[in-house]
């Protein structure tokens, strides 16, 4: 394994799925670090097109033959090797040192002070709101979140202090690689169930990495809650309870509860690096948030507002709709829901089912599959039959729920019912958001 002195000394970096939200980040990192960086995607994509504005030559199309031979480190993706082990098996026998992006990322993170943001929900959010305040505490953090920050259009700033802030991803256990020296996790809930065995699984795994925060470290939490025990038990760290810096004079741009927790836990880390709380408040309340989370994308031409929205596990749905009703409390809201995994969708079916209380209409588009193959056992039709039942059950004589089978049957439905009433919501880890793009007016686009 690569030690960080060694990683410091690599001049040419080849980076083989270049176009993902965290691993186009590292290659920006690299680039500011004065590495000549390229790469190679399976398919165009705007993260590209961002990347080579930034001078990165990227290739589309995978091949190990056009790997540059004056490389000296390639980093590839997780989800390429899932795909493709054949082609991972071809790069091992090239003889170049070879990491993937969690690893990288692990030796990135040792070499500097780390602030690992981690959590089944809220983590990007939190991530984004922990960037704004160092950046506006003039503490020149370096970033790496797992969107676009408003504002930016970025998922990177380039910093020149000791600080890194950091989107820690639980799914395969990728967080265990980094060496934070503050951990912040928002929340343990049941997800990634196509790779942890259960609750307790995921659990432990937290508790791993909260194990890996030094004694001089701080482990930041909602302490009081039942699934954060056996990770306070497993640190040695100092331990921050969160909820002590909810403050009811705190003005965010964003609505929901879930959003005041994530701004707590942003506060709780300004706090313990010594940032004042007037300055932090400050800066939480310019706050525009990230891409894809409480996203107004702009209006339709017949005056429906469109928000866009990444919620995907059933926690996150009922937050994110708990959100919208409180900004829309008279308006009627149209979800169109796209489910992603089979695996996900199945295994969460009953708490997906109670997840819609808040919507006036849901509408279930064809499960995202990713990195899955179709299982002929769950069905966007299932689940959308099974929201219906919920929907009856608490009360809702008439609830309008339907499956629509495919992406050109959504947008011809949608355009004929949408009104200046409405408010519609695309939501999804896959990419729905496409939708909401082809259905606002050109003129009445939000920038980002």
């Amino acid at each position: 394994m690569m030690k960080s002195e060694e990683l410091e000394k690599v001049k040419n970096v080849h980076i083989l799925g270049i176009g993902g939200i965290g691993v186009s980040a590292l290659a920006r990192l690299f680039q500011s670090e004065g590495k000549e960086v390229s790469g190679q995607d399976s398919s165009d994509s705007p993260v590209i097109v961002e990347l080579k504005k930034k001078g990165i030559q990227v290739l589309i199309g995978q091949d190990v033959k056009r790997i540059p031979k004056n490389t000296d480190l390639v980093i590839y993706s997780r989800a390429l090797s899932q795909r493709n082990p054949m082609f991972l098996r071809r790069l091992k026998a090239l003889s170049i040192p070879l990491l993937s992006y969690p690893e990288a990322l692990g030796l990135v993170s040792r070499g500097k002070y780390t602030i690992a943001i981690a959590g089944t929900h809220g983590k990007t959010t939190t991530t984004a709101m922990v960037a704004k305040v160092f950046t506006d505490a003039k503490l020149d953090p370096t970033v790496i979140v797992g969107s676009l920050l408003k504002g930016q259009n970025s998922n990177f700033i380039a910093g020149k202090s000791k600080y890194l802030v950091v989107e820690a991803d639980e799914y395969q256990r990728s967080f265990l690689e980094l060496a934070p020296s503050i951990l912040v996790i928002t929340n343990i809930g049941v997800d990634h169930l196509d790779y942890y065995k259960d609750a307790g699984d995921i659990q432990s795994a937290f508790a791993q990495l909260a194990a890996k925060v030094p004694r001089s470290g701080y482990l930041i939490v909602p302490a009081q809650h039942p699934e954060i025990r056996a990770v306070v038990i497993a640190t040695k760290a100092k331990v921050v309870d969160y909820r002590v810096f909810l403050d009811k004079r705190m003005q965010l741009p964003l609505p929901g509860g879930h959003n005041q927790e994530n701004a707590a836990a942003a506060l709780a880390v300004s706090h313990v690096v010594g940032i004042e709380k007037k300055t932090a408040l400050k800066s939480l309340a310019r706050f525009r948030g990230t891409w894809r989370r409480f996203d107004l994308k702009g209006k339709t031409n017949t005056g429906a507002l469109v928000y866009d929205d990444y919620a995907h596990n059933p926690d996150k749905v009922l937050a994110a709709l708990a959100g919208y009703r409180e900004v829309h409390p008279n308006q009627h809201l149209v979800v169109v829901f796209q489910p992603h995994l089979y695996s996900r969708t199945k295994t969460l079916l009953e708490g997906f089912s109670s997840a819609f209380d808040e919507a006036d209409e849901v509408m279930v588009a064809p499960i995202f599959a990713a990195r899955e193959r179709r299982d002929p056992s769950i069905s966007s039709r299932i689940l959308a039959q099974h929201i219906e039942i919920h929907l009856k059950k608490i009360g809702k004589k008439k609830p309008v729920v339907m499956h629509v089978a495919t992406r050109d049957a959504l947008e011809k439905i949608l355009r004929k019912k949408l009104t200046k009433k409405d408010v519609l919501i695309t939501m999804g880890a896959g990419d729905i958001y496409q939708l909401a793009e082809k259905l606002i007016k050109p003129d009445k686009k939000r920038a980002v």
